[in-house]
């Protein structure tokens, strides 16, 4: 049995994401997948679903939908926003980062995030477009993937596939927020030699702020300039997502999940794995720091980040109310950052 989402507004950029295409970065195919993989899987496990099945990653205003040929149980995860549920001309108001159960044929508002810049709506039995070279993450450069290789427009229709059997909603408990400046750990290299001793040390301790030029491909910051022992040119080599790289600027570009597989500019370090969730929330305007860290300790935070995914997934428990306005969840802002604070 299967259902659909009927796009009646994109909202300014939903794409349908998983955990990522991997594998094919020596053929020039990039990764991909959600911004925020820790959203993501904790919106999957909300509705039941297999950690890395694909859905819906919102950027910072989300969508308007129908729900057409049955109905459909859906978490909104990584940023709290408003969730309206309109059927027979009553509408249901929810919060994030809980389940919730949505009837055939009601209509479905998200609103603007608040928290972070990214959101991921994950739907029971998973978004149902083709799997391309083994993940449904749409690839926005290269036009493949997802839903016809591009962001949603109005007139979209998504396949899902309705599960057989729904347990009852569940929710996360509300979490400690943070908000302010963001400290992104990373560890120096793979060609920190090709900067001063001077450009090291301000990398490692000055502020920078996210600039307009920013997506999914990476962010281009604003800050003190960064200088070269020689030049900024490099033989062309490959990149991993968090690499920072520096252009002739001295401007750095903190590369996220659609980068490219290969690049020719010298990159002074590379933000470890466990804050690439993070870095994907930040919107144009943010500001952070960047901590040094070795090789140790950002394998110590990769353990510790998944130990508290593993908490959090362990503290699910069934929603107080089902069905109806929910007071409580409305009440439950700022979550976010708390997925995070302790990782």
């Amino acid at each position: 049995m299967s259902a659909q989402l009927a796009i009646l507004q994109p909202g300014l950029q939903t794409t349908v994401q998983d955990l990522g295409r991997t594998g094919f970065q020596a053929y020039g195919v990039p990764v991909c997948g959600a911004l925020d993989s820790m959203a993501l899987r904790l919106a999957n496990a909300l509705v039941g679903n297999a950690t890395g099945a694909a859905a819906l990653e919102i950027r910072l205003l989300g969508p308007v939908f129908e729900v057409a040929g049955g109905p459909l149980r859906m978490a909104l995860t990584g940023a709290q926003a408003d969730i309206e549920v309109t059927i027979g001309g009553e509408t249901q108001r929810y919060g994030a980062w809980r389940a919730i159960d949505v009837p055939d044929g009601a209509r479905v508002r998200i609103g603007a995030l608040t928290g972070s810049g990214c959101a991921v709506l994950a739907v029971a039995g998973g978004i149902d477009v083709p799997p391309v070279l083994g993940s449904r993450s749409t690839d926005l450069k290269g036009g493949f993937g997802g839903h016809e290789g591009r962001a949603l427009m109005a007139g979209d229709r998504l396949n899902v596939n309705i599960p057989n059997a729904l347990g009852p909603c569940l929710a996360l408990p509300s979490l400690a927020g943070a908000a302010g400046e963001v400290t992104l750990r990373a560890v120096p290299g793979p060609q920190a030699d090709a900067f001063t001793e001077a450009a090291l040390a301000t990398f490692f301790s000055a502020p920078y702020r996210v600039s307009r030029e920013a997506d999914r491909m990476g962010l281009r910051l604003e800050g003190p300039a960064l200088g070269f022992r020689g030049g900024a040119d490099i033989v062309s080599d490959g990149i991993v997502t968090g690499a920072v790289q520096v252009p002739g600027s001295g401007l750095p570009i903190l590369l996220l999940a659609d980068h490219q597989t290969i690049g020719g500019y010298a990159k002074i370090a590379t933000v470890i794995s466990a804050d690439l969730p993070l870095a994907g929330r930040l919107v144009p305007g943010s500001t952070l720091r960047f901590q040094a860290v070795n090789v140790v300790q950002a394998e110590e935070a990769r353990r510790a980040a998944e130990a508290e995914l593993q908490r959090l997934l362990a503290t699910l428990a069934p929603v107080r109310e089902s069905g109806r306005i929910d007071i409580a969840a409305l009440y439950d802002a700022n979550l976010i950052s708390g997925v995070t604070s302790g990782v």
